[in-house]
Parts: structure tokens; sequence; C-alpha cells
């Protein structure tokens, strides 16, 4: 190696130990909080403390059905399991991608003290019947973020909402108006595919502290789908290390759907409410 391309390698590595000192005190100064904001990878994973509220009526072959309000007929039922799953990646500061998973399945067991139609089934005032709701919300969604700056973002999104809700009833019933046709279960599986739009803020407001709210709406007549939905969260987290934290949340969606296909007729409404308890990683 003669002195001059010495000298050059000499100038190459010392201009990249400048760069990483110039670049490790900006990382040491970082917050755990903006991490939140600065990071590539945001994660989380809650629980609920959520209250439901389903009212649906399912159309027969020859008949238009009031709606069945779930919690007042069956109540609001001690087996469910609610949980929501959320996670960002940063592919540059302005650009992102989000994707969020949401369960809330519920099943209770109630003597009724009114008829209940459901399809082509009529579930009679005395009967013991079994009902139970399953909701999966899937979401995929790109972000741009108009405003990234150390302590606070702000991001508007586009993408795709996949509500695929299950609505089943067992117990003694009749079969179109024929008593003594035994138990009869029915269940009726409503995929609803929607596009999403909506706004993100976060704002890490303390060394610890980060605060952040969601917003998505929209509403869509296409083919045999008729629907609207609207998707509210905000929340508190504490960074308790640089990648870890705690976060309470709180959270509230509702949508309503007119449906006229073979394996759903009729309407649904279906919304929850309550407190998100999560963990938060980000690296």
């Amino acid at each position: 190696m003669n002195s001059r391309t010495g000298k050059q390698v000499a100038k190459l590595v010392s201009g990249g130990l400048l760069g990483v000192l110039a670049a490790a005190p900006a990382y040491a100064q970082l917050t755990n909080a903006q991490g939140l904001i600065a990071n590539p990878f945001v994660f989380s994973a809650g629980a609920f403390i959520v209250s439901n509220d389903v009212k649906a009526n399912l159309n027969g072959s020859s008949t238009t059905n009031p709606d069945i309000d779930f919690n007042d007929t069956f109540g609001t039922g001690s087996n469910a399991t609610r949980f929501r799953l959320e996670g960002l990646w940063r592919i540059t500061p302005r650009h992102h991608i989000r994707a969020m998973y949401f369960e809330n399945s519920v099943t209770r067991t109630r003597t009724l003290d009114r008829d209940v139609m459901w399809d082509d089934i009529t579930y009679n005032l005395g009967a013991s019947v079994e009902a139970r709701t399953k909701v999966s919300v899937y979401e995929l969604a790109y972000e741009y973020a108009f405003v990234h700056e150390p302590t606070w973002e702000l991001a508007g999104s586009l993408g795709v909402h996949y509500t695929d809700m299950s609505l089943r009833l067992s117990g003694v019933g009749s079969v179109n108006g024929v008593a003594g046709s035994g138990v009869q279960t029915k269940e009726s599986n409503l995929p609803v595919p929607l596009p999403v739009i909506g706004f993100r803020a976060g704002y890490a407001f303390a060394p610890d502290w980060y605060l952040d709210g969601l917003i998505q709406a929209f509403k869509i007549k296409v083919g045999d789908y008729d629907g609207r939905w609207v998707d509210g969260r905000v929340g508190v987290t504490w960074m308790f290390t640089r990648n870890f934290g705690v976060g309470l949340a709180y959270n509230r969606f509702t949508t309503k759907v007119d449906v006229e296909k073979t394996n759903f007729n009729g309407n649904l409404r279906f919304g929850y409410s309550g407190l998100l308890l999560s963990l938060t990683g980000t690296f």
C-alpha cells in the first residue's frame, strides 16, 4: 500500500468514526417516549375491559324478522375473549405500514322471556338458548406522516379493513312454524371488507410518557353491502425502559351493515367500547 492510498484509507476511517461519534449524542438524547416516534418498529398487545352492543336480524325465506338485541335478550356474557394486537413499521420517517388485529368472542345462555326469530327458526318463550358472537377484525394500512418531529407526529392512513363476524343461536325451536322440530342450531357468517381512511397522532409530552390518538371512519355502498363504521382510540403509554412500556387506552368501535346475500340476508349493528391495557415494545 503506497502512502497516498494509506492516507485515503485513514481519511475514510476517521470520517466514519466522526460520523458515529456525532450520531451517538443524538441517540443518547432520545428519551424513552420519543423512541415511539423515532424507532422503525412499534408493537403493542393488549386485553380489553370492554362492553358490547350487538343488534342484528337474519331474515328467513319469506319474512322480515325484527332486530334482536343480543345484550338485552341473552345478557352480556361472562365467557368472553377480547384482545387487540397492533404493529407499526416506519419504512422511512414519513412512510409507514400499520397492521391491526382484534378479536371479540362472547358466549351466553339464557331462558327466553320472549319469542326470538332468527332466519326461519323461532325460539319460543321459555326455551333455553345459547348465543355466541365472534368478531375478528383485520386491518392493513399505509400511513404518511405529514408531521414528524422529535416529540410529535401526525399521520394520515389509507388501507383495507376486514371484519369477519359469526352469529350462532342454538336451542329448542320451531322451523317455519312447525312445532316439535327439536334442537335447532343456526350459525351465520358475515365477512365485511371495507376501505379504511384515518388519522393518527402521537405526542411525547414527558421523557417517559406518550399520548396518542387514532380516528378512522368510512361509509360505502357496493354490491350486496351497505355499511359504515367508526373506530376511535385515545391512550397514554408509560415507557419504563427504552424498549418497553405499558399503556392504558379507551377504544370505541361501531359498525352498521345491511347485507343481501344467501348466507346472511339482514342487517347488523355491532359495537364495543372499553379500556385497553397493553404492553408496548419498540426497536
